[in-house]
């Protein structure tokens, strides 16, 4: 029997992929194009608004006798036993093969923003903590382990990591971006990317582009963001994230920008993203994400022709679930309303995908290994969660030394997220996102709170407890008690935040957009009354998002941000507060004074930071950047003199200096190196991130850490719209936030503008020596 040329894996993949194509019918084609998302819901809106709306009623078993482009979520619509959802899986796609002409199975794809979002799967820190973490190279380590466990199962892509560059801290979905700064996404975010595609699991970059700079901070909103900050800004992490992680796949945003929807806009998804870019990959739909394009935008008034303006936009899979690709895009293809030359172009990337993936190989068999056991939260896991979880607390504030705790004092944990395992979670975690819609299922994993790891930190201490007051409820009756706990003890932890969920069911996550930054609910009506008590209060924030704590400054004995830091997180925030854990997170988004000091990032030009012309400083409480220790460190040895240094527009810089611990026990500093622009033919931001080295050091050891600057970092968008490096003086300044400078190297690029393009350097390296 002869192989067809497109099962001979000797061949070259984009031959098999033709020589499949040219045996493909027109329905066996689409078919490949969308996806289907067996256990939605049609009767009510299930996990999402509008998803009974955009939900397709079918037939399973004549469906897929075409074929099928993908299987959504199969672990992560319902709580699956992991082992049996394998099995389960694997039987799905041994009949979509069976039912097909070809044999073809479907790419299985699920959420992986904090972890698998599976039941029993290792719930890590959200990525607002890989942030403030600073640490690219453990992401990295973290996103290999999600890949491993997405492959064991039988996953093929996994949704994430979100590359959306906080613009304004009311909007819901800040906990699942990695921060305000373009280069700190970017970095981290690329090491996600490396991370998942090692362990052989396409990563699809989330969301382009643009969609968190929309309007008023509203979910969906429009984006009014301008040609030079969607450049500069939205842009970068994106092509960091393509050029140094290789994604496979990228999914398009909901959002319009001038009045074209992502989704419907060839300039963004083809042009730029292909013919510029150079990406190769798949480009998916956010959920429900085509249809929308009629349904809310209104730029189609037909199925076909949404069908249409997405397929020629360059959206090749429709997710989650067939609508819009299928018998809809047939009939306009049939009718001459659609090119089948947009089909064959989708589908041709699709299957080279599928062929990358072995899927399309003779010897492909869906079943796991059965010798190996699936273990989705193993020790393994959960070690590298409480590492991450550790390094991403941030002590804001600590200026008596109130931290760490008494180890046999009296200490009383207030507050409605001291006692709640889910404060440790964002809303994309399974029991944050899935669990909620069935009551009574057991959470699947271990996840202490930080009163009872508080309890295991410190045996000797007294701690006793009060919840004080609901999350998000103006409930104020449990505060008679709360101070009584409170004036009874030495210290008083008061354990405040975010509760999170989805579309309004929490106060943090995907549409659970807010007013202002106040802390939710009557807790801030709380601390103030835990205050009064004189009894000292270290404020313990769980949240997705920064809040304004200018209310409180000078009156609290310590502040610690943790970002939804996992399943891990009680022990983690635990061993900072008795100093097991020396903290070294760093605020990846500026925490504001006031509530209605936003929206504000540290990305300011001159007139968007403190001045006379208005009666508002948006100035923040902690600056992006920020974090203390409880150790010290001095920077000694700054390679750059007072002068300054002439350097040609393509060239070098190296920065050097010696960070030694002058404390009394081992810690992490992180090593910030920023940008200004005196002068420029735009207006540009006042500093901004191009270099950063967390390094940890023993009491009295140090490191000579050497940043490697390129003047491709200086590159900005002129006012003709091209990334140009000009000619002038700028300064590199070295510092442990945005906000507090150790060490300024005055340079001045010499000669002509220069224009620089995809190949320019995107990160700055820095050694160790």
């Amino acid at each position: 029997m002869t192989t067809a040329p497109w099962r001979d894996p000797a061949q070259p993949a984009a031959a098999r992929v033709d020589d499949l194509l040219s045996r493909m019918t027109l329905e066996e084609k689409t078919a490949q194009l969308y996806g289907v998302w067996v256990g939605a819901e049609t009767d009510g809106d299930g996990v999402a608004p509008h998803q009974h709306d955009m939900t397709a009623d079918y037939d399973w078993d004549e469906l897929i006798t075409r074929g099928l482009g993908q299987l959504t979520r199969s672990f992560g619509t319902a709580p699956v036993d992991p082992a049996l959802g394998a099995r389960a899986l694997a039987r799905a796609q041994r009949r979509i093969a069976e039912a097909g002409r070809f044999g073809i199975p479907a790419v299985a794809h699920e959420e992986c923003l904090a972890g698998f979002t599976a039941w029993r799967a290792t719930a890590y820190p959200v990525p607002l903590a890989w942030g403030a973490a600073f640490d690219p190279p453990l992401v990295e380590e973290m996103a290999r382990h999600i890949g491993r466990d997405l492959r064991a199962v039988g996953v093929h892509q996994g949704l994430a990591p979100v590359l959306d560059v906080v613009r304004d801290p009311r909007w819901g979905r800040v906990e699942e971006t990695i921060g305000e700064d373009p280069y700190l996404v970017g970095t981290v975010g690329a090491a996600y990317v490396r991370g998942l595609e090692s362990a052989g699991i396409v990563a699809t970059l989330k969301h382009f582009a643009g969609y968190a700079s929309s309007a008023g901070a509203r979910n969906l909103a429009p984006v009014r963001a301008g040609t030079r900050e969607f450049a500069d800004v939205t842009l970068p992490p994106f092509e960091m994230a393509l050029r140094e992680g290789g994604a496979r796949s990228v999914m398009a945003a909901y959002t319009e920008r001038d009045g074209v929807p992502a989704s419907a806009d060839p300039e963004l998804l083809t042009e730029l993203l292909r013919e510029e870019w150079g990406f190769t990959g798949t480009v998916v739909a956010d959920y429900f994400g085509i249809g929308f394009l009629q349904t809310l935008h209104r730029v189609a008034g037909t199925p076909a022709e949404t069908a249409r303006l997405a397929l020629h936009a360059g959206i090749d899979v429709e997710l989650p679930t067939v609508k819009y690709y299928g018998e809809a895009l047939v009939t306009a293809v049939r009718e001459g309303l659609v090119s089948e030359d947009l089909v064959d172009r989708a589908a041709r990337r699709v299957l080279l995908q599928k062929c990358e993936l072995g899927l399309l190989d003779e010897d492909w068999r869906p079943e796991p290994a059965e010798s190996v056991p699936i273990d989705l939260d193993s020790a393994a896991n959960r070690a590298l969660a409480r590492r991450l979880a550790e390094e991403s607390v941030v002590l804001l504030d600590n200026p008596d030394g109130l931290l760490p705790l008494s180890p046999d004092g009296r200490i009383a944990v207030v507050g409605p997220r001291a006692a709640d395992a889910l404060a440790m979670l964002g809303c994309y975690s399974f029991p944050s996102h899935v669990l909620t819609h069935h009551p009574g299922v057991e959470l699947g994993i271990g996840i202490p709170t930080l009163l009872e790891s508080l309890r295991t930190e410190l045996p000797d201490a007294k701690v006793t407890f009060a919840e004080g007051c609901p999350v998000s409820d103006p409930d104020p009756t449990g505060f008679e008690e709360a101070v009584a706990r409170a004036a009874e003890a030495d210290v008083c932890v008061a354990v405040l935040g975010d509760r999170a969920g989805l579309f309004g069911r929490g106060t943090s996550g995907e549409g659970c957009d807010v007013a202002d930054l106040r802390l939710p609910g009557v807790q801030g009506d709380l601390l103030d009354a835990l205050v009064a008590t004189g009894v000292p209060v270290v404020l313990v924030l769980l949240t997705g998002r920064p809040y304004a704590l200018g209310r409180w400054q000078g009156r609290l004995g310590a502040v610690v941000q943790a970002f939804f830091p996992g399943e891990e997180g009680g022990p983690a925030v635990a061993g900072v507060l008795s100093g097991r854990v020396n903290p070294s997170g760093r605020l990846p988004v500026s925490v504001p004074r006031v509530p209605g000091g936003q929206p504000w990032t540290y990305l300011q030009p001159p007139l968007g930071l403190a001045g006379e012309v208005s009666s508002l400083d948006p100035t923040p409480l902690y600056p992006f950047g920020h974090g203390r220790s409880y150790t010290s460190f001095a920077w000694e040895d700054f390679s750059a003199g007072d002068g300054e240094t002439d350097l040609p527009t393509d060239g070098s810089y190296d920065v050097s200096l010696t960070v030694r611990n002058t404390g009394d026990r081992p810690g992490s500093e992180v090593v910030q190196l920023y940008l200004h622009d005196p002068v420029a033919s735009v207006t540009r931001p006042d500093v901004r991130l191009v270099g950063y080295r967390r390094v940890t050091l023993e009491p009295a050891e140090s490191a000579r850490l050497t940043f490697h600057f390129h003047t491709d970092l200086s590159a900005f968008t002129d006012r003709e719209g091209r990334r140009v490096v000009e000619p002038g003086a700028l300064e590199l300044r070295l510092g442990t936030s945005s906000a507090e400078v150790r060490h300024t190297a005055r340079l001045r690029l010499t000669g002509s503008v220069r224009k620089v393009g995809a190949d320019r350097r995107l990160r700055c390296e820095v050694s160790l020596g």
